[in-house]
């Protein structure tokens, strides 16, 4: 059964996913209302800050972007952003802090396989696979 996570429930939940990925950085490009997650300078978070609605926008593979918000009641397309490449999770009943982690993690993984190889603080394939997202 899941728990609706309720909004500082997805803010703690992305917050502490986001930190601990390799290279990640917090910055507020956007001023004091949105938490930007970035790796090697490209962004692959967006985090609301506000006392407004809370919401999390990933970077998603179109494909997946698409099912997952037919599969997701609380999951939309990007705010403000690209709405065929991103998605954002609201609080609701259908959000869980493992599906957080996971579209936290797919989004930086698909960043991180678009930088130069040199740049990348990690294997895309390895840590996928050590997070058990590969297959």
């Amino acid at each position: 059964m899941i728990t609706a996570m309720n909004g500082d429930d997805l803010r703690e939940t992305a917050h502490s996913v986001a930190q601990e990925l390799p290279g990640s950085e917090l910055t507020r490009p956007f001023g004091p209302d949105w938490d930007v997650y970035k790796v090697r300078g490209k962004v692959f978070a967006l985090l609301t800050r506000s006392a407004g609605p809370q919401m999390l926008t990933v970077k998603a593979d179109p494909e997946d972007g698409e099912a997952l918000r037919r599969q997701y009641a609380d999951i939309a397309p990007g705010y403000h952003m690209n709405k065929r490449h991103w998605v954002t999770l609201t609080p609701g009943e259908s959000i869980s802090p493992g599906l957080v982690r996971e579209v936290l993690t797919i989004s930086y993984l698909l960043v991180v396989e678009g930088l130069p190889r040199a740049r990348r603080p990690v294997d895309p394939a390895a840590y996928a696979e050590a997070a058990g997202l590969a297959g």
